[in-house]
């Protein structure tokens, strides 16, 4: 994977750097700041970071009528219905033996709430489109 992402059309660098990193081995390139074992590593499995919740894919198509890609009122659950494989993933998570425990119940995470304090409902992306001050669509 660390081949992949540090070919030239991704990030454009050794293998070494993409691997130490990786494996959550940062070094800042001045004296005493190496940081080893950070939590800031890529994550896979770990906090459910890959799994396709529907409630993400809302607040993707909440921010693409944001900014005028879809109009207000445009029926997103029917769309991710369509599209989102939750299925696959449950299948791949099967077949590497991946614990009941550590596979979501739910399709949604439930509300967020975001670095500048708004807060995205899946419930009601309306509301968290209103609270928006920076936009293109009105609701």
């Amino acid at each position: 994977m660390a081949a992949i992402c540090a070919k030239r059309q991704w990030i454009n660098c050794p293998v070494e750097d993409v691997t130490e990193r990786m494996k959550g081995k940062f070094d800042y390139g001045i004296p005493d700041k190496v940081v080893e074992n950070s939590p800031h590593i890529m994550r896979y499995w770990k906090d459910n970071a890959s799994y396709p919740f529907q409630s993400h894919d809302l607040w993707f198509i909440t921010e693409d009528t944001r900014w005028g890609k879809y109009e207000s009122g445009f029926d997103a659950k029917t769309l991710i219905k369509k599209v989102n494989r939750e299925d696959l993933w449950r299948d791949a998570a099967k077949s590497l033996d991946v614990a009941a425990a550590e596979i979501p119940t739910s399709t949604s995470r439930g509300q967020e709430k975001f670095f500048d304090g708004k807060i995205f409902d899946p419930e009601n992306p309306a509301a968290y489109l209103k609270s928006l001050t920076i936009k293109r669509v009105e609701v």
